[in-house]
């Protein structure tokens, strides 16, 4: 009941509620982001959501205009602490995950959840091993447990592994759980980026 219904009933309220709060920081940011090359404030990635459905996943911009896809040994994305591509706004944004703020849009619109995985690449769907599609059963999160258990700091496939996990085990007392965990992974700033050691 809680996975069907109950979930998307407190993804539209938290989010109806956040949006000001959202709004109010980005009219805050967006103005260092923009003058600092001129470029556009947001970036509408494209993702793959529920049922393999492509969407624009909404983000500030952190990366230099027209940067170019750099990818890790295993195949994903990479986002390293010296990530040449990033701006000086965006690699605050990216520490204190302020560039993900845009997503409370995707999560009223439907596209995504407060809670779940985080969305990929499709070139990076085409890189699962066995039952790791299982994660496009569901919304992708803004936040989720594998964001809250070490983030990018995991492997690739470790993180998808506990996608998988949150997947199988969706609850109320997990979601909550992830959710009040994920504020202190944020302020601690932990697992930001890739542990280029761990991903090798």
């Amino acid at each position: 009941m809680y996975a069907r219904f109950g979930k998307r009933l407190l993804d539209i309220l938290i989010g109806i509620v956040a949006l000001p709060f959202v709004a109010i920081i980005l009219l805050i940011v967006a103005p260092f982001i923009h003058f600092e090359d001129k470029g556009p404030v947001f970036y509408n990635a494209p993702r793959i959501g529920k049922g393999g459905r492509e969407f624009k996943m909404y983000k500030l911009r952190s990366m230099k205009v027209n940067a170019p896809d750099l990818t890790m040994p295993d195949g994903s994305t990479y986002n390293g602490a010296d990530d040449p591509r990033m701006t000086r706004m965006g690699t605050f944004m990216r520490k204190t995950s302020i560039d993900e703020l845009p997503q409370i849009l995707n999560v009223i619109k439907g596209d995504m959840s407060l809670i779940g995985p985080r969305p990929d690449l499709e070139r990076e769907t085409e890189l699962y091993e066995g039952d790791e599609r299982e994660k496009l059963l569901v919304r992708p999160g803004i936040t989720g447990y594998a964001a809250v258990s070490g983030r990018n700091s995991l492997p690739w496939h470790d993180r998808l592994a506990l996608d998988v996990y949150y997947v199988r085990n969706i609850s109320f007392a997990l979601d909550a759980k992830i959710f009040f965990k994920t504020f202190a992974v944020v302020f601690a700033r932990e697992g930001v980026f890739v542990d280029e050691d761990k991903n090798a």
